[in-house]
């Protein structure tokens, strides 16, 4: 049985629907602007890394500085975390290669109980590489700090990132922003998690943001010799 509306009822019905109809329009709208921002960011760094990563000790070029990108030795409910152990044993064996003379490594040390670069040094060591092939940059705080800082502070112009495939994309491209010359050596990885692909989607389109903007890192200050 067809329902009659009253006028007032059919007004009502009718922006309702103008409302649901415009709602549509601008989440399939926010959608499509997402989607163009993550291909952006993908070719962009894609762009810039190609040709610039190797995963053999043998191929990559010889650069004076490697840069070890810090992150969190132990996860979950105190196990190692694998992307770290691999990032050690990359930088090594970089070193032992003569691939580099000296091992920059990179990371968060915000906290008195948090300090990457602390304890990276301290595994690298152990891994046989002598304590003075190792600078320590404790104001890496994420990736865009690095190679600023690895240009600005530690007085760099061509580097060898060390990290996964993956992350050396993202920092040789965030380097070019900074008129540093970066080729990325590929420590093992773990398979990516749905979650991590997404993270670093957005990480790549941050890391475009950044770049168009010229974001400054977080801490600069004096020049260190290596």
């Amino acid at each position: 049985m067809r329902v009659l509306l009253l006028p007032k009822q059919r007004r009502v019905s009718r922006a309702v629907a103008a409302v649901r109809r415009g709602f549509l329009w601008s989440l399939g709208g926010a959608a499509l602007v997402c989607l163009l921002c993550v291909g952006a960011g993908e070719l962009a760094v894609q762009g810039a890394a190609s040709g610039r990563c190797y995963d053999s000790v043998q191929q990559i070029p010889e650069r004076s500085v490697g840069v070890v990108l810090g992150t969190s030795k132990f996860v979950g409910r105190g196990r190692v975390n694998r992307y770290y152990s691999a990032r050690i044993e990359a930088g090594a064996a970089l070193w032992k290669a003569g691939k580099v003379k000296k091992l920059l490594v990179s990371g968060d040390n915000r906290r008195a109980d948090y300090n990457e670069p602390k304890v990276m040094r301290a595994d690298l060591i152990a891994a046989g590489v002598p304590k003075e092939a190792i600078v320590c940059d404790f104001a890496g705080l994420r990736t865009l700090d690095s190679m600023a800082r690895a240009r600005a502070v530690f007085g760099q112009e061509k580097i060898t990132v060390v990290s996964q495939r993956f992350h050396n994309e993202r920092a040789i491209f965030l380097a070019r922003g900074w008129n540093l010359d970066a080729i990325g050596f590929d420590a093992e990885s773990p398979a990516l998690s749905n979650r991590l692909k997404i993270r670093e989607s957005l990480a790549r389109v941050q890391a475009l943001w950044d770049s168009t903007v010229h974001t400054q890192p977080r801490h600069l200050g004096e020049k260190i010799v290596i």
